[in-house]
């Protein structure tokens, strides 16, 4: 499929950067992007079966590695306990991973507890506003709370827990044990929610699924770990995680599990949980929206034709009034959350 690889990485506006500092996303760090930057070596980081990462673990000088790993230390204290520092003397940066790859070229942080040897990540990126109003909107209309900082252009974003989609299809998707009704059932919950909030790009590799046992089974759920093609795309199926040709064997999977009947009743149940937490956010949703249709985060032949694909798709001209994607992902969510809505077919 067709996708703008190259998207260019949108500035943060002063009220976008209100607004952070308005929900508490705004801090002081203690470290920069530009610092990770400066480091003095790498080498390849290699998986349990020997294969490429795609991802370079760097080095820095002795006395430099030292200050960035409690300078990191803090940053991770401010992100997982509202800053409380007292905590932070059991914990330590081992290792700092950095990929070149991608829009926001993150570096990932691995922090370990002295105490028990448990360890977490967290990762220092570009902030770039596609993916932070990504990130607000996946916080405030999907099931999942994200936790994030910004400070200067510098993104620290938890680490989302789960399997990587494209591994998940290749060695679980076939096993005996799983259900695959439930999957299923997820990725069509998942498909709608990208869908609504107009997040495009979820090719296998930018979602993961997160499996939770449960007393006779297992739950799954698909949750988004990218979110730089928040709303940029002109083509419509570029939001549709179903149309990426790496998801065909799980929306294969999908066609031959769940009659029509069943699919849409699982988009009426997500576009009403989405609803109502539109309802309990409304007002910051509605200062988000604001800010983001004042902002620029596409080009306007991008603009135009996801304008008109939806007015097409949806059988309406309510979407000619929109000169921005802020406009089009409110207009949309308005048009897809609206009491009484159906799932449009195709």
């Amino acid at each position: 499929m067709d996708i703008s690889r190259k998207k260019p990485a949108y500035p943060l506006t002063p009220a976008l950067r209100e607004y952070l500092r308005d929900y508490d996303r705004a801090v002081a760090l203690p470290v920069a992007y530009a610092d990770l930057r400066r480091f003095s070596n790498s080498f390849p980081l290699i998986d349990r079966t020997g294969k490429d990462t795609l991802w370079q673990t760097i080095y820095f000088e002795g006395p430099e590695m030292q200050e960035l790993s409690t300078a990191l230390t803090e940053v991770y204290a401010l992100l997982k306990t509202a800053g409380d520092l007292s905590f932070s003397k059991h914990l330590v940066a081992d290792r700092i991973d950095y990929c070149e790859f991608g829009n926001s070229q993150p570096f990932r942080v691995r922090i370990v507890n002295l105490l028990n040897d448990n360890y977490d990540y967290f990762y220092v990126k570009q902030a770039d506003a596609s993916r932070l109003y990504g990130l607000e909107l996946e916080h405030l209309l999907s099931p999942n709370s994200i936790n994030f900082l910004v400070s200067g252009d510098t993104l620290i974003e938890e680490h989302i827990v789960g399997i990587p989609g494209d591994d998940f299809i290749e060695k679980h998707l076939s096993r005996p044990h799983l259900n695959q009704v439930r999957i299923a059932k997820e990725f069509v919950k998942f498909n709608e929610r990208c869908f609504v909030r107009l997040l495009g790009d979820m090719r296998a590799y930018n979602y993961v699924i997160a499996v939770t046992p449960d007393f006779e089974d297992e739950q799954y759920r698909v949750r988004a770990i990218d979110f730089d093609q928040q709303s940029y795309e002109g083509r419509r199926s570029m939001y549709l995680p179903r149309s990426f040709k790496d998801n065909a064997p799980v929306v294969n999977m999908c066609a031959h599990l769940l009659k029509p009947d069943t699919v849409r009743q699982y988009q009426t149940e997500e576009r009403a949980l989405m609803a109502g937490r539109a309802r309990a956010e409304r007002h910051r949703l509605k200062a988000l929206l604001d800010v983001m249709r004042a902002h620029e985060l596409a080009p306007l032949e991008k603009v135009e034709q996801l304008k008109a694909e939806l007015n097409r798709y949806h059988h309406t001209q309510s979407f000619d009034a929109c000169d921005s994607m802020g406009d089009l992902v409110r207009q949309h969510l308005w048009h897809m959350l609206a009491p009484g809505a159906k799932p449009a077919a195709g």
